[in-house]
């Protein structure tokens, strides 16, 4: 041990490898070289975009890929674009290489899915927001990741491509468990395609952590339609960091369909939510601790929805 000149306590010197093992870079310059790169290096590669989650991993050889892919030189995967589909509706298609910030301050996003852009906004800190992507975060796969929480709350499509072609993912299928995906070693992540939400619609987003910009402890996004007479007909609520992967709450979406949402039907929901957790306990926070938050967070998260759109109305 030794003193801490800052603090006048002892701290214990870390022997944490802070550096990664060696590792071959390619960077190509178009969609069909990155793709003949992952076929010929395979599980031994790694695509670089924007390297928020990455690197640190790399640094603390938590990840020792053979051979680093940078793809930060395909310009054809950055763009926001308003699209209409026979599988989603209208909606947002967004290219892999985005950066989060960019979605995030973009009139198109905030007109057409405000509740991404609401959760883009508490994605770590600026600075992280100004690199990462947000093909990355998906390809990523924390339970907690605020994207993957709007794309499954939204069931919303990633559209993967390899050597067979390509092929679309819904959330369910693409974000399988903790930071593991359905995209193959030989695959690319093209672009996620986000559902809009229809003028009118009441939509939120809140998450808990200990601190600003550290991973949530729990997070709801949550999306209602309703009827001239008050009756929900639409309910849409994700969650995320309560199990291995985002997922919704179905059954608090069924309990309030058909009825209009008072402070009953957001306590019913919220204890619904609270039983389709498939958490465990860890240094953050108990099982018990995170399922009751998740109850909490679902009803504020459907009073803010309703708050929203009186302020709206």
């Amino acid at each position: 041990m030794q003193p801490n000149p800052l603090f006048g306590c002892s701290i214990r010197r870390s022997t944490a490898i802070v550096k990664p093992a060696a590792f071959a870079y390619e960077a190509p310059e178009t969609v069909e070289e990155a793709l003949a790169l992952l076929k010929r290096y395979g599980e031994g590669a790694k695509v670089l975009a924007g390297g928020q989650s990455l690197v640190p991993m790399m640094n603390f050889r938590l990840a020792q890929p053979e051979v680093l892919i940078d793809i930060n030189g395909l310009a054809e995967l950055d763009y926001i674009r308003l699209q209409d589909g026979p599988e989603a509706g209208r909606g947002l298609a967004i290219g892999a290489l985005t950066r989060q910030r960019t979605a995030e301050l973009s009139p198109r996003v905030g007109e057409h899915c405000p509740l991404l852009a609401e959760a883009l906004g508490h994605v770590a800190h600026a600075a992280i927001r100004n690199r990462g992507t947000v093909g990355g975060s998906l390809v990523h796969a924390d339970p907690s990741a605020e994207i993957a929480t709007v794309l499954t709350t939204l069931n919303g499509r990633v559209t993967l491509r390899g050597p067979a072609g390509e092929r679309t993912l819904a959330p369910g299928d693409f974000l399988l468990g903790y930071l593991t995906t359905g995209l193959a070693p030989d695959e690319l992540l093209m672009e996620a395609r986000f559902p809009a939400i229809r003028p009118g619609a009441r939509w939120g987003f809140l998450e808990f952590s200990r601190r600003q910009g550290d991973f949530a402890i729990a997070a709801v996004a949550a999306v209602l339609e309703l009827d001239s007479g008050g009756a929900c007909t639409v309910a849409r609520i994700g969650l995320g960091g309560v199990a291995p992967a985002p997922l919704r709450a179905l059954a608090a979406e069924r309990a309030l369909v058909g009825r209009r949402i008072d402070g009953d039907a957001i306590d019913e929901a919220g204890r619904l939510a609270q039983e389709v957790c498939d958490t465990e306990g860890d240094y953050h926070a108990s099982e018990e601790y995170k399922r009751n938050l998740a109850g909490v967070l679902t009803r504020r998260c459907l009073a803010q929805a309703l708050e929203r759109g009186r302020e709206a109305a």
